[in-house]
């Protein structure tokens, strides 16, 4: 049974019997019953299928599936599919496309192409929603429904989107000088007499423009899915959950709204396999994730997402991506994956998909079948998988991550570095400025998370906006330590909390640059970090990218002892000092303030 039937965790696939050129239902239903599969995802990308044409609906093909996945007992999560529009409606209707910066539409020929805000697109998109959901919210397998699929792929710049950004901040900031102090656009000649000034985001270089336009375009993905909730709402039932499938790195997306605004978390958790994965090898949060501890980090994000537990929508099933990347998985790592994310709060793992596609762009995202469509190696794995899970039955029931450490993510902070990052990529010459990392937030926690794999230490990655809601005595009761994961972008509230936090015994640990503007993304003014600088003894006043890796000791050597006349006058404990050949006239030390345990 589903997770949100009873507690047990389900195994799960995406299928798509309408994109097989043969006849196979009976087959296909009796192997994904035989492997363990108790749920099968539905119906959500095929648009041209349920309306051919203009108002001319199909809505029959799909009840031969439920019905036979009802006899068997498997459970459908039905979707909507508004995420690839037809042929027929991008021509009658251009409009609806979404519009590059440059002013250009995105043009039709992948999926995701409109601006989901246009009211000509609702329409449709209400129209359609309201005949699928209809026809089958009454079914006995549905249990469920995601709306849309991945939202958040553009940030589109239309005339009436960027109209709405404007109304967006004469709602924020009425008088246009509290607009202008807060971005201090007396710099470069920006100030405004009038919001009808504010310029097109193509050619904004205010990093606090930026970060409140980021804002403005998630909240608008969040409402589009709150919007087609509330559609699909008419027709379920208390047994119905509404849910949607989030791949929380799209431009577009706001982790946190998008769980607030559905029933569920549901996110799309794929991963290096093969050597990417194994005890002690490195990693990166570029797609795929890799790193031994990548499964675990991705599983606590999408718990972070909600705070609660959540459905994995997608997950590998073989080799992913394109023919380029050709990396199935090992014998054995199908479980491994699923125990590790089962063990950090997954109640479904479902695979993406259930046969290998025969055309178009995802022939070679490997299903759990091949392109033979006969059961091999990997559906063997994924079978013995379900086999132990349907053996361990109530082992698994009321599952919660253990955690003693809470890692604090900020999305604004994120937003803000992807802008303006602090480091440059890797691609530099040594010595040379190099181009500037757009993942580079994405990059620290990574790091920060593998660093507390690698002691063994329990990780809860928490929001900072979760955080201030918690207070600072169920902070201290739940997390010894907390590591604050460079919120650039800190609230008043938040830093009083830590504060509070600290000051009854708590541990923080910030990473650089943390606390270091309010809420707009302007510095504060005043001794850095902002809040903890008098408390922890020290001062930042400067940066220096390490063009190298620098050896650290506990020793002060020459200019180090002048240092620490700076940054700590009032005297301080010396943990380590940093020996970067940049520096030997002026070396880095990391201090303990007098009197610290």
């Amino acid at each position: 049974m589903h997770p949100l039937v009873s507690d047990s965790v389900a195994l799960g696939v995406a299928y798509y019997p309408e994109y097989l050129r043969e006849q196979r239902l009976e087959a296909d239903l009796d192997l994904m019953l035989d492997a363990g599969i108790s749920a099968i995802r539905v119906g959500e990308s095929v648009w041209s299928t349920w309306e051919p044409s203009d108002g001319n609906f199909e809505l029959d093909w799909l009840e031969p599936v439920l019905d036979a996945a009802d006899v068997r007992g498997i459970r459908a999560i039905l979707g909507t599919p508004t995420y690839a529009v037809p042929m027929w409606l991008a021509q009658a209707h251009p409009e609806i496309a979404a519009e590059r910066a440059s002013g250009q539409r995105v043009p039709w020929g992948a999926r995701q192409e409109v601006e989901t805000g246009h009211p000509i697109f609702r329409t449709y998109a209400e129209r359609l929603i309201r005949a699928v959901v209809g026809r089958y919210a009454e079914h006995p397998a549905v249990i469920g429904f995601q709306v849309d699929n991945e939202p958040g792929e553009h940030l589109p710049h239309n005339d009436h989107v960027f109209a709405g950004f404007v109304d967006h901040l004469r709602v924020q900031y009425p008088d246009i000088d509290d607009l202008n102090a807060a971005w201090n656009l007396a710099h470069w000649s920006h100030r405004l007499t009038d919001h009808a000034q504010l310029w097109r985001p193509d050619g904004n270089h205010v990093p606090q423009y930026d970060l409140e336009w980021r804002r403005y375009q998630a909240s608008r993905t969040t409402e589009y899915i709150a919007w087609q909730k509330a559609i699909v709402a008419d027709y379920a039932r208390p047994r119905h959950f509404i849910t949607t499938c989030v791949d929380r790195m799209r431009p577009g997306v706001d982790e946190r709204g998008l769980a607030r605004a559905t029933d569920t978390t549901s996110a799309n958790l794929y991963v290096a396999m093969q050597s990417h994965i194994q005890a002690g090898r490195g990693g990166s949060p570029d797609f795929p994730p890799s790193g031994a501890w990548a499964p675990f980090y991705l599983a606590d994000r999408a718990w972070s997402m909600g705070a609660r537990p959540f459905l994995v929508a997608e997950t590998n099933a073989g080799t992913i991506g394109h023919p380029w990347f050709n990396q199935p998985p090992h014998d054995g790592q199908w479980r491994s994956v699923a125990y590790a994310m089962i063990a950090r709060g997954a109640r479904a793992i479902s695979y993406w998909n259930w046969h290998s596609m025969h055309g178009s762009w995802e022939m070679y995202w490997h299903g759990l079948l091949p392109h033979s469509l006969e059961p091999g190696r990997v559906y063997n794995n994924v079978a013995a998988l379900g086999a132990e899970l349907r053996g361990l039955g109530e082992h698994l029931e009321g599952l919660t991550p253990d955690a003693t450490v809470a890692l604090v993510v900020s999305t604004d902070s994120q937003w803000l570095w992807e802008f303006q990052p602090p480091i440059p990529d890797g691609s530099q010459e040594p010595g040379k400025q190099g181009e500037p990392s757009r993942a580079a937030y994405e990059e620290l926690v990574y790091r920060v998370y593998a660093g507390a794999q690698r002691v063994g230490a329990q990780v809860r990655i928490v929001h900072d906006t979760d955080l201030e809601a918690m207070g600072a005595s169920e902070l201290l009761e739940r997390y010894p330590l907390v590591v604050a994961v460079s919120p650039v972008v800190a609230s008043d509230a938040l830093t009083s909390l830590l504060r509070t936090y600290v000051a009854r015994g708590g541990h923080l640990v910030a990473t650089p640059r943390s606390f270091a503007t309010d809420e707009t993304g302007c510095p504060r003014i005043e001794r850095q970090p902002s809040g903890f600088a008098h408390d922890a003894g020290l001062r930042v006043d400067e940066a220096t990218n390490i063009q190298q890796p620098v050896a650290v000791s506990g020793e002060l050597e020459g200019a180090a002892e002048q240092l620490l006349e700076y940054v700590s006058p009032d005297g301080a404990d010396v943990i380590a000092a940093y020996a970067d050949p940049e520096w030997r006239h002026w070396a880095a030390v990391t201090t303990r303030a007098v009197g610290e345990g």
